[in-house]
């Protein structure tokens, strides 16, 4: 098989498999009340993916190395906007905050 031919039978797997599961919430529960603990457990998932997405881009550098220290600009401005996040509640102010303090950090650092 080529690899062309692999790689859009991929595509449609991956594609058919999801199309799948986001039905099978409708279907199922399309007549039904979604259990509590389900219901539940689903409020999570959005923050849940966010992190797994944000943290990796913030915590190692682009050669795929660890960097935990004050010398990572984006670290250091991921704790100050998650500190204004929690005191302002406001997803605007964190961003903002955010952005101006990494923006600032790497102009000093250079």
């Amino acid at each position: 098989m080529d690899r062309e031919l692999t790689i859009w039978l991929l595509i449609f797997a991956v594609g058919a498999i999801t199309y799948t599961a986001r039905l099978s919430f409708i279907a199922l529960f399309a007549r039904r009340d979604m259990p509590p603990l389900l219901a539940e457990a689903l409020k999570h998932v959005p923050v849940a993916m966010l992190t797994a997405i944000v943290l990796p881009a913030v915590v190692f550098l682009p050669t795929g190395v660890l960097r935990l220290d004050v010398g990572n600009p984006k670290l250091i401005a991921a704790l100050v906007a998650g500190a204004v996040a929690w005191w302002s509640k406001s997803a605007v102010a964190t961003i903002v905050v955010g952005m101006i303090v990494l923006w600032s950090l790497r102009w000093f650092m250079g």
